[in-house]
């Protein structure tokens, strides 16, 4: 009976469009207790209703955050039932879409220890691809947040999903570095490097999907700003330390293709990349070349306002 009228209360709950929230919302003290169940089909639909009950916006959240069931659902991330793993965690990642107070209380529920354990152990794909949204939710927060991710040792675990995982996982991964390096600080995107995310984001540059290569630019991107940084502070004897990594690992040669690209936005941020961190290496390759400097310079954009055919070359 208990089972039946939790898979119908789950019912009331989901459906597109939604069921308007405050018909829905005197549920949730009766979700809060069904959780705390042991009857894994009881905790596979109350956490399923609880995840259609997140799914919104932050006041719909905050609802959810407030009936208590927080504490309850990351403990749940340990389940041995992916039945009852998948919704607890789905229910997890939709309140860290809120806003950073909403984020930072899961956060505060201990959460990370156990995205860390979903990320490194035997779990099947899509809980591993479900972990690694809701930690791209989590570093698009703030930078207290970011650093927390750090502290928890996620970063070079995600790095290796982002190399060697199958591609739904990786684009999630994507997500999850380059929001970290759009809201890190110099110091936190330095550590993101010196875990090797440099590679597997250019050689995401060649997959198939435009929305996950402008990802994997804007993560390069913001990741050559802070070589270009310590450059200007006279630091590796004055070299962009990370654009020389993306050249060693075949990089340029993937951003240079990208001024090809169908997808106007990617071109545009290819060449603006390669303006902004390469320009300076072609014009002294254009120097050697002719001879004169003064005669031959090389400027970007200057009298042109489309790249040559075929796109920069260096």
């Amino acid at each position: 009976m208990l089972r039946n009228a939790t898979w119908t209360l789950s019912n009331f709950c989901r459906g597109k469009p939604a069921t308007p929230f405050d018909q829905v919302k005197p549920a949730l003290p009766i979700l809060r207790q069904l959780i705390y169940l042991n009857d894994e089909e009881v905790l596979t639909d109350a956490c399923w209703a609880l995840s259609y009950l997140s799914d919104g916006p932050n006041d719909k959240i905050q609802a959810v955050i407030e009936a208590g069931v927080c504490q309850r659902l990351v403990e749940l991330l340990t389940h041995p039932s992916p039945t009852v793993l998948i919704p607890a965690l789905r229910t997890v990642g939709n309140i860290v879409t809120g806003d950073d107070s909403q984020t930072q209380f899961i956060i505060d529920n201990q959460v990370l220890p156990h995205l860390h354990q979903l990320l490194t152990q035997n779990h099947k794909k899509s809980i591993k691809k479900e972990a690694c949204w809701t930690i791209s939710n989590i570093t698009a927060g703030n930078k207290i947040q970011i650093q927390a991710v750090i502290e928890a040792d996620i970063i070079l675990p995600l790095v290796q999903l982002l190399q060697h995982a199958e591609f739904d996982i990786k684009k999630e991964a994507a997500w999850a570095i380059s929001n970290a390096t759009s809201g890190g600080s110099h110091d936190q995107i330095q550590h993101l490097a010196s875990r090797g995310c440099i590679k597997p984001l250019c050689d995401l540059l060649i997959c198939p999907d435009p929305r996950i290569i402008t990802v994997c630019l804007e993560g390069l991107e913001n990741i050559l700003k802070v070589g270009e940084a310590d450059k200007d502070m006279g630091m590796n004897d004055g070299i962009n330390l990370y654009a020389q990594v993306v050249d060693e690992c075949e990089g340029l040669d993937k951003i240079e293709n990208l001024q090809t690209h169908d997808n106007n936005e990617i071109y545009e941020k290819a060449v603006k990349i390669l303006e902004r961190y390469w320009a300076e290496e072609e014009e002294v390759q254009n120097i050697q070349e002719n001879g004169d400097g003064n005669q031959h310079d090389f400027t970007f954009g200057a009298n042109q306002p489309n790249p040559p055919s075929g796109g920069f070359k260096f």
